[in-house]
């Protein structure tokens, strides 16, 4: 059994006892539609994924769960919305890196705690990075615009998803690391920074693979480097950052479910373990991995102890590169 099925196999055991222990609550969620909140805009990879998933656990759970998204504040608006939502499980937080980590360390004044604010139900996936330029950008690789844009620092920009969102750090840690002074321009999300890069308004762009997958597979952009540590097997000839000379760059981003603080275990158990039975679809594993997504599927608890890991880890970087939002 290979580690990705044992983990969601686990999870489904541990979340089916939870429920069992969890009362009568859960024996009659979900009676009616459930809103799975997504915190940015149509088109990126959180949203496609979301959007996988939401049709699975329809099936799964005869109950439709319908995705809505409320993007804005790099995830800010969308996750402040779950928090003031009733806890009763039909409201549910699709939440990213940037929602719980990378956003509140960030704000000079968060509208949520990531931590007290919120009941963690599920880790699912990484997901890495990718650099890409427009077609006219007549870099090759991560050297080429490093040079490029050392050389017309004003001509230079790069578009990411939105404000303190793992794809904005990547920018900023690209251009503390190469010397670089590429102004950041935040989107609504990757759909429209990535309609702006395709109509060349904008020059480069750090994205998530999944979203930007298509677009380099039909040559409207141009991938210059993945950000994490290893190539990916759907794109072997990309080279990482670290292989062009960027040593110790890694940036990814993670996805995870949540639903607001008091909602009742139970409910919490029951979407856990139906989120692991969809999991272990071969159909489903299919398509995360056509998305390159890593699938890390977690117990409730275990989600809680990798948000606080991640705050811990991300805390100095962030302090470090001196960016704040409002």
């Amino acid at each position: 059994m290979n580690s990705i099925r044992r983990g969601v196999v686990f999870g489904v055991m541990g979340g089916m006892m939870a429920v069992l222990a969890g009362g009568a609550s859960a024996q009659t969620y979900p009676d009616r539609t459930i809103t799975m909140v997504v915190p940015f805009a149509a088109g990126g990879s959180t949203d496609l994924v979301a959007r996988i998933l939401a049709q699975k656990l329809t099936e799964q759970m005869g109950q439709t769960v319908v995705v809505e998204n409320r993007a804005g504040a790099g995830g800010n608006i969308g996750a402040a919305s779950v928090v003031k939502s009733s806890p009763d499980g039909y409201t549910v937080l699709y939440g990213t890196i940037s929602t719980h980590t990378l956003n509140p360390l960030m704000a000079k004044k968060s509208a949520y705690d990531p931590v007290k604010d919120f009941e963690p139900v599920a880790l699912v996936g990484n997901i890495p990075n990718v650099l890409v330029v427009h077609p006219s950008v007549a870099a090759k690789n991560v050297q080429e615009l490093i040079a490029l844009a050392k050389a017309q620092p004003d001509k230079f920009s790069y578009a990411s998803s939105g404000v303190a969102t793992p794809l904005h750090l990547s920018g900023e840690m690209f251009n503390r690391m190469a010397g670089t002074k590429m102004a950041h321009v935040p989107y609504r999300g990757a759909g429209p920074a990535m309609n702006d890069l395709v109509g060349g308004q904008i020059p480069v762009m750090f994205d998530n693979l999944p979203s930007s997958a298509e677009f380099i597979k039909s040559d409207k952009i141009r991938a210059l480097a993945i950000t994490t540590k290893q190539r990916v097997k759907q794109f072997p000839d990309l080279p990482t950052m670290e292989e062009q000379g960027l040593k110790g760059y890694e940036t990814y981003s993670w996805q995870a479910f949540f639903m607001p603080a008091g909602t009742p275990k139970a409910v919490v158990a029951k979407f856990n373990a139906e989120l692991g039975k969809a999991l272990q679809d071969p159909a489903i594993q299919k398509r995360l991995e056509d998305l390159t997504m890593t699938i890390t599927f977690s117990s409730p608890e275990q989600l809680a102890a990798h948000v606080a890991e991640q705050l811990a880890t991300w805390g100095p970087i962030t302090k470090a590169t001196g960016v704040q939002i409002d």
